[in-house]
């Protein structure tokens, strides 16, 4: 439906660094020239924020799969979209059907925040967005409230490091010894 603005995506590339092939691009939304996402939100009213955040996502879906794109695509789930997914699974679900784009090539980012861990209801939802075949991934990881908390109730199929955790970590032994920790627990889960 019309949402009374024009928005576009950047697609950022999620690259492995073992063999530096691209695995995944995140669809980032932007303005219609490039325009950072800021300017988008201050555009939703809050209220209405569920109903345009499920808009995004399947305009993202269609976006990638008129450009090819050949390898998993992540969506950001916004806290407040998530505990609206049963509604808006369906059509993210339906867009990815008609768009040729598999489910389980579509990874949903939903963020370590305060407001999600504080709700016992995001569990379920997570398993709903799972039930419907896509992945998931938390993203800043480490940052927010929860953090291995998260890991005892919720095992997602990937964890993305908040940036803070893995800047300069060539040169800090502390950083490294926390990320090497994070990737023992990870990898058996």
């Amino acid at each position: 439906g019309d949402i009374g603005f024009e928005f576009s995506f950047a697609f950022q590339p999620i690259v492995d660094i073992r063999n530096r092939k691209i695995i995944s691009y995140e669809a980032l939304v932007r303005g219609p020239h490039g325009e950072p996402s800021a300017s988008i939100f201050t555009q939703v009213p809050r209220c209405d924020f569920p109903r345009i955040d499920e808009i995004f996502r399947r305009k993202a879906i269609y976006l990638a799969s008129r450009l090819k794109i050949p390898s998993l695509l992540n969506l950001n789930l916004s806290a407040q979209g998530i505990y609206e997914v049963d509604l808006n699974i369906t059509a993210t679900f339906k867009a990815s059907i008609q768009s040729g784009i598999p489910v389980e090539n579509i990874v949903f980012e939903v963020l370590e925040t305060e407001s999600l861990t504080d709700q016992r209801n995001l569990f379920q939802y997570l398993q709903i967005i799972q039930d419907f075949g896509f992945k998931t991934a938390i993203d800043d990881f480490g940052v927010g409230y929860s953090g291995l908390k998260l890991l005892v109730e919720y095992q997602p199929n990937y964890i993305k490091l908040d940036r803070h955790l893995i800047s300069n970590i060539q040169q800090d032994f502390v950083k490294q010894s926390i990320f090497s920790g994070i990737q023992q627990i990870c990898e058996p889960l």
